[in-house]
């Protein structure tokens, strides 16, 4: 069995499979097979060294990767001896639903999703009298979950002195709501976990016992609570291998510190580092490119990645005068590769923001292609499938008091927002929002009017409550939408509505509601419970919907292709500006993370590999002119086609040999693109390009009062040194000024005070 476990694999791997010390990091290259590596570690574990299956315990980030691994653990192992193989998320749902109640919660706690986080942030900024203008609800969101990525509760911000003390205490008052309607966020999976962990130490020991190997796969993007977590679940005995590759780190903005892996063997003394680098996925042009770009950054593990793949394709880069023609390029190839015999499955289209999306989508429609957009509204969180799923959570969880307040006057019972503050002001003491309910009816504390459909809604929730215990969960979710009127208002607005589109949304709901049902039927076919049911649909993401089998083309964001791989794609809005974003300024962490994320975004490709950029964009309402990307200056010009060099050039350069044009290696495009937008005669100019219409400057988009400077020229700042006049807006004391400097990047500036000189 040993050997059949190892033949398949390269020397490397069969090291990281075999070896038998107590901390390993699996230092794994994109595309190096680290998930056959990791698999086949946990299967010679069981079958060779005999650990039994229940103590190893192997954790990931998406359920998609967990997917692969067990299926892959199957075939290596047969389904009878599978180990522990979760997310990180859904590994401390099953801890918590084992020992939750040491911290005071129940066990059948609900899971909140984003919609339910922000419900109740509105909520409680309401009773502080805090306008949301003052306040938005989304960021004070961002401000919790930075707080639980970094293991801090509201007294640790508090004791730390951490932000503003109003914002600590909102965080403390939705803290104390959500442990009052017994739930959690994603946060609080973790933050919960480590807390659990932390303070009853017989139960830390119980779990530690418990695992005699732990493994984590894509530790790279493991954060500081994460990271915490980790630590606790290490006992003395137990023996630890991550895997992960520091160029992939992407998830700064969400709390992962590259720190992590990059310091595991300073944590972990004795620690074996073993090297994943040979590709299996890319060909030699496009790794050698995505290489060329991310060993530019200077804190990060040496690697040597190489693969026996074909040269391939040399990488095609497609200058367009605007997005509108960056969007027709790609649409019009896409259409040519599929004539050639291309499946479209096999097409992906990137882009750094889903501000991106729109042109992308209108001219794949216009080419009548069709494709599928992450990023969009998810399932699960659509109107109709979160109303039909918060009847399911108050059934399980009666304290859950936002999915309660959802459906109470849905559909509509007569049930106002009046009452339901009334109700509201008893939720604390009587333990929950359906509590209440018959609290306030039993003390008259409602008219007769609303007492009387209140009545009714807490009968009709007692009787699906009898229902649950002896109906399969779809007959029993039919039942709810039928009994509530939920699906015969649908049935009857798809007859009477006045237009077809509304005809059509109607119809559409409905449709999405036969999906659920057909879900529901799926997951008791394999034996699941509702709790069990209800913790899948609230771990899941767009991405775990996705069916690579449709023939459509892909369309995401850099950040939602991590983990995946296409043989052929795009990646679109290769800018400054853009990519590197603007928030990523020069030199620092977050244009560090920007360079991993174009490695990450460019070795997802197999075969073939497009990149492209505008030379100016319409975002936001108004036109950027941003220079081309500095990655792109990165990569050999030997590995790019398709650049078509600018029409003039300066004169230093217009007769240098060609290995010493600027644009031998891209390295010059800033300034040759400045240049060729310079006119005298026009605010801006973009030479047509044969076969495509320059773009017009209609009365749209009127010329703004320059006061002297035009788009294109070069001015030179005191403090940020030389740049390029990028957008100019508004005129007199007021106007402002869009310059993008070599050692800042894009600032915007007011006129008046900039102190501008010629460049």
């Amino acid at each position: 069995m040993t050997d059949e476990l190892l033949e398949a694999l390269n020397e490397p791997q069969q090291q990281a499979v075999l070896y038998d010390g107590t901390a390993l990091l699996m230092l794994a290259g994109a595309g190096s097979g680290k998930t056959r590596a990791l698999t086949h570690r946990v299967a010679h574990l069981i079958r060779q060294r005999g650990v039994p299956a229940w103590r190893i315990m192997a954790v990931t980030f998406t359920n998609k990767a967990a997917a692969e691994m067990r299926e892959r653990l199957v075939a290596l192992l047969g389904q009878d001896k599978l180990p522990w193989v979760a997310t990180f998320h859904a590994s401390c749902v099953r801890i918590l639903r084992q020992e939750i109640e040491h911290l005071g919660y129940n066990r059948d706690f609900t899971i909140y999703d984003d919609q339910d986080q922000l419900r109740l942030l509105r909520e409680l900024l309401k009773q502080r009298k805090i306008p949301e203008k003052e306040l938005k609800p989304r960021a004070l969101a961002a401000f919790i979950d930075h707080a639980k990525n970094r293991g801090l509760t509201p007294q640790a911000c508090a004791q730390q002195q951490i932000d503003d003390p109003d914002l600590i205490e909102l965080y403390r008052l939705y803290q104390l709501r959500m442990k009052q309607g017994n739930a959690l966020d994603f946060g609080d999976l973790l933050l919960v976990t480590v807390q659990l962990f932390e303070e009853i130490a017989d139960v830390r020991r119980r779990w530690q016992d418990r695992f005699a190997h732990l493994l984590i796969d894509e530790f790279q993007d493991t954060n500081r609570v994460q990271y915490r977590l980790m630590q606790l679940l290490t006992g003395p005995q137990t023996h630890l291998c991550v895997v992960g590759d520091d160029d992939q780190s992407i998830y700064r903005w969400r709390g992962a510190e590259v720190s992590n892996i990059l310091g595991f063997d300073r944590d972990y003394a004795g620690a074996r580092i073993i090297r994943l680098e040979q590709n299996y996925r890319s060909t030699r042009t496009i790794l050698d490119a995505a290489t060329a770009v991310v060993e530019k950054n200077s804190d990060r593990r040496a690697k040597n990645l190489w693969t026996d793949n074909p040269s391939g394709d040399v990488i095609h880069l497609e200058t367009s005068a605007d997005d509108l023609d960056e969007a027709r390029f790609i649409a019009t190839e896409i259409s040519r590769l599929q004539r050639q015999g291309e499946a479209l499955r096999d097409i992906a289209v990137f882009y750094r923001t889903n501000a991106q999306s729109r042109v992308l989508e209108e001219a794949l429609r216009g080419q009548r292609i069709p494709y599928a957009m992450f990023g969009g509204v998810k399932f699960y969180a659509r109107q109709e499938i979160k109303d039909a799923l918060c009847y399911l959570r108050t059934l399980v969880n009666p304290a859950d008091g936002m999915a309660a307040r959802r459906i109470i006057n849905t559909p509509a019972r007569g049930i106002g927002a009046a009452t339901i503050e009334r109700i509201a002001e008893l939720e604390t003491e009587a333990g929950g929002f359906m509590a209440a309910c018959h609290l306030a009816l039993e003390r008259n504390r409602l008219g007769a009017a609303a007492s009387r459909r209140v009545r009714g809604f807490v009968e009709l929730m007692e009787d699906f409550t009898r229902r649950l215990a002896r109906l399969p969960l779809p007959q029993l979710m039919a039942e709810i939408l039928q009994d509530t009127s939920y699906t015969p208002a649908l049935q009857e607005e798809t007859q009477q509505a006045l237009t077809a589109d509304g005809r059509q949304e109607a119809k559409g709901r409905l449709d999405n509601l036969e999906q659920l049902l057909a879900g529901m039927e799926e997951h008791i076919s394999n034996d699941g419970s509702l709790q069990e049911y209800l913790e899948q649909v609230a771990l899941m993401t767009d991405l775990d919907q996705h069916d690579s089998s449709i023939e459509r083309v892909t369309l995401m964001t850099l950040h939602s292709a991590k983990g995946l791989e296409y043989p052929l794609v795009f990646i679109t809005g290769m800018e400054e500006g853009l990519f590197p974003h603007s928030r990523s300024g020069n030199g620092n962490a977050d244009l560090d993370e920007e360079r991993r994320l174009c490695y990450v975004g460019m070795t997802r490709a197999m075969r073939k590999l497009y990149l492209s950029h505008a030379r100016r964009r319409r975002m936001y309402g108004t036109w950027q002119f941003n220079p081309p990307s500095r990655f792109l200056a990165d990569i050999p010009v030997a590995l790019l086609t398709g650049y078509r060099a600018p029409s003039t050039f300066p004169v230093s350069t217009s007769a240098a040999p060609a290995s010493q044009h600027p644009t031998h290696n891209l390295a010059g495009l800033v300034d040759l693109v400045a240049a060729e937008e310079m006119d005298q005669s026009a605010e801006v100019y973009i030479p047509q390009q044969k076969g495509r219409p320059a773009p017009s400057t209609s009365s749209a988009d009127p010329p703004a009062d320059t006061g002297g400077l035009r788009l294109g020229a070069r001015v030179r700042h005191l403090k940020f040194g030389s740049g390029v006049v990028r957008r100019l807006e508004g005129s007199g004391d007021k106007q402002k000024v869009t310059i993008y400097f070599n050692s800042v990047g894009t600032k915007k500036l007011l006129l008046k005070f900039a102190g501008l000189m010629p460049g």
